[in-house]
């Protein structure tokens, strides 16, 4: 062997394990280069497909190189979290509350989702009653002790809990989140009454007013948290087995990663870990392009996730409702639809086609994959229509059946009374629809024109489908990423460890309000520094974020404004007051001038900048892009009537400044695009296809 080939390339590697696909995204840090690898997830235990996965694309990589691998981080999406909640096979959880307050959970906010819905369900109540137990206790809204806690019934609530097989357990006081020593106590106390019991504190989970809200996420916490610590505690060895040393990462909601110790504690806070780590691949492959306002299309293999970026910088909720159950966390302003891939079409009961939320995920799967579903699914109407191969995906790792999928889709037509390709073609428009309305919730409800960004389209079936989807929404220009069937591994590799403290405290937005805001902030920017040590984050990559939470005097509701730096002064009051109003007119319409404001939570944003995966650009392609060409199709379009004759282009051949001239089909390992006739397809230098028309 010679000297280069005995160099130990070093990996930093992201893996986005999703429904239907697992992505693993490799960065050779030793010669800047990026390469990618998709295996099928295993749903019934995705270690499984995490450590195969990881395990074949690094095998790849050294027999493609000649050179031994050394994996230096692991970066890892996930939806362990998210389908647990979706299912419900989370862990049995008990509560624990101020008295008088256990069925705050039950009563929610005593309103309707859907007002004119009489068959509207509420999500499963997470805790029985049976097991939501009261103790004595009470703080003010001040934080003085109205009464002291009574141990006794702490401990007796514990061995009540214990008796019924309880191992997790959550606590939520009120107004702990001003005066947490009751529930510090009480952790205290379980520990000695339940040891080795998972233990959620809502002071810990989400110090925030708003019981119901706090309490939701503080129950949701607990009940994850044995499902999340059970799956870490699988994956470990079994990246161990495979030679792999370095320390899990997990994603969280924020688009920040975590240790996996902390996402063990923690398990809410990952509940849009893969779609985030999407977001934030989303924003560094955006701003390489040269886009600022970017909407974001993710179409997997069982949903949709779109988001909003403007001006450099994704839309951020601290509050959202996940699958039903609210969560005061701050998180990516992420919409979900259950349109993807996998997603089964079918006819309701008012003889209308319909496609999802149900989806045949990874198994048994699309018809097409032959492992045994009978319902035709999005894919299927793809191979059907030959937009995607008809014969083989992967680079020929899997094979397809199509006439397999033809005869689902035909049976549908049947019920329908179409034809097969005509109802192929309506599941494609079907699922558009879903998608193109999901897009106008994070964008036109929340006062931007979709028109005024570009779309950047990507998972696995984001290319097929994001031509049609612009031109629905007249977006005028779409970005396809080099790789992106794999773009949330990628954001893996792009994203910094990252968290979010706050504090309620409400206050006049005023000279009178500024010294408690200035030792607010004072205090979180002490915890922040607490943080960044226990992270061991240098000095020089540390970063704070400020922002308020504000609202007119009255308001049930809040809006986020950026905080400058510096001192609370006169000047920073106008700004303050200044982008609140900006903000307000932008969602509601209008503004009150003569209102006051009040401030309700200050927020800071805790960033420690780590080491990247470096997005490089490429010279100017030599060869005529003829060159990029391995066949041609047919291709069922109706923007041309029916079947067309369509080129084949090999993605991995196209380089910048190449032209794609449509209708014609880019092809490579993770995905496929369309590109529709009167659109062009341009290369630019970081290999993103620019599509325009």
């Amino acid at each position: 062997m010679t000297a280069q080939d005995e160099t130990t390339l070093k990996l930093r590697v992201g893996v986005d394990s999703g429904g239907t696909f697992t992505d693993v995204c490799m960065f050779d840090e030793t010669h800047g280069e990026i390469h990618v690898w998709k295996v099928s997830s295993t749903p019934q235990d995705p270690s499984l497909g995490i450590a195969g996965g990881i395990e074949q694309g690094v095998s790849e990589v050294a027999r493609a190189t000649g050179q031994k691998v050394d994996v230096v981080y692991f970066g890892h999406g996930t939806t362990v979290a998210t389908n647990a909640l979706i299912v419900g096979r989370g862990a049995e959880t008990g509560l624990i509350t101020t008295r008088g307050f256990r069925d705050v959970l039950e009563l929610r906010r005593q309103k309707r989702d859907s007002l004119y819905d009489i068959q509207t369900q509420k999500p499963r109540i997470l805790v029985t009653r049976d097991k939501r137990l009261e103790v004595s206790e009470r703080v003010r809204f001040d934080g003085s002790i109205h009464t002291p806690l009574d141990e006794e019934e702490v401990r007796a609530a514990a061995r009540k809990l214990k008796a019924q097989g309880i191992t997790t357990v959550a606590v939520c006081f009120l107004f702990s989140f001003i005066e947490p020593a009751h529930e510090k106590r009480v952790k205290e106390i379980l520990a000695e009454e339940m040891p080795g019991a998972f233990v959620s504190i809502s002071h810990e989970v989400a110090p925030e007013f708003r019981e119901y809200e706090r309490l939701s996420t503080t129950v949701v916490n607990a009940y994850l948290g044995p499902i999340m610590k059970s799956y870490l505690s699988k994956l470990q060895p079994r990246l161990a087995e495979i030679g792999i040393e370095a320390h899990p990462h997990l994603t969280q909601s924020n688009g920040g990663v975590i240790s996996s110790e902390v996402a063990q504690n923690f398990p809410a806070r990952t509940v849009l870990s893969g779609p985030a780590a999407g977001v934030i691949g989303a924003l560094s492959v955006g701003g390489l392009a040269g886009f600022d306002n970017v909407i974001t299309f993710d179409m997997g293999g069982t949903s949709t996730d779109v988001s909003l970026i403007d001006r450099g910088r994704p839309q951020m909720s601290n509050d959202a409702v996940v699958h039903g159950y609210p969560l005061k966390l701050p998180m990516l302003d992420i919409h979900t639809v259950g349109a993807g891939g996998g997603s089964i079409a079918h006819i309701d009961a008012g003889g209308l086609l319909k496609v999802g939320p149900r989806s045949a995920a990874a198994d048994p799967g699309p018809v097409c994959y032959g492992r045994g579903n009978e319902e035709p699914t999005v894919t299927d109407a793809n191979v059907v229509l030959q937009v995607l191969n008809p014969t083989h995906l992967l680079n020929g790792r899997m094979k397809i059946d199509q006439a397999r999928a033809k005869a689902a889709i035909g049976r549908l037509a049947d019920q329908l009374g179409l034809g097969v390709m005509e109802t192929a073609q309506g599941i494609i428009s079907v699922v558009i629809a879903n998608m193109a309305k999901a897009i106008r919730v994070i964008s036109v409800e929340r006062g931007y024109d979709p028109r005024d960004y570009v779309m950047l389209g990507f998972g696995g079936a984001g290319p097929i489908h994001a031509a049609r989807l612009a031109r629905e929404l007249e977006i005028p220009r779409l970005v396809i990423p080099k790789y992106p069937g794999i773009m949330c591994a990628l954001g893996l590799l792009l994203t910094d460890l990252r968290t979010n403290l706050s504090l309620t405290r409400l206050l006049p937005l005023s000279a009178e309000g500024a010294p408690g805001m200035e030792s607010g902030f004072a205090g979180l920017e002490e915890r922040a520094q607490d943080w960044f040590a226990q992270e061991a984050i240098p000095e020089a990559r540390r970063s704070l974020i400020r922002s308020v939470d504000m609202r007119y005097g009255g308001q049930g509701y809040e809006l986020t404004v950026p905080c400058p730096a510096g001192p609370i002064d006169a000047a920073a009051l106008v700004k303050l007051r200044a982008e609140f109003e900006r903000i307000h007119k932008q969602v509601y319409g209008d503004i009150a001038a003569e209102e006051p404001v009040q401030v309700t939570t200050l927020r800071i944003e805790a960033v420690g900048l780590v080491p990247k995966a470096d997005l490089k650009a490429y010279p100017s392609a030599t060869e005529p892009v003829e060159k990029a060409i391995t066949g041609h199709r047919e291709v069922w379009l109706p923007e041309t009537g029916g079947f067309t004759h369509c080129p084949i282009y090999d993605r991995e051949r196209l380089g910048p400044g190449h032209k794609v001239t449509g209708p014609a089909i880019i092809d490579q390992m993770d995905s496929t695009t369309l590109v529709l006739p009167q659109q062009v397809a341009t290369v630019d230098a970081h290999l993103n296809l620019i599509i325009e028309g």
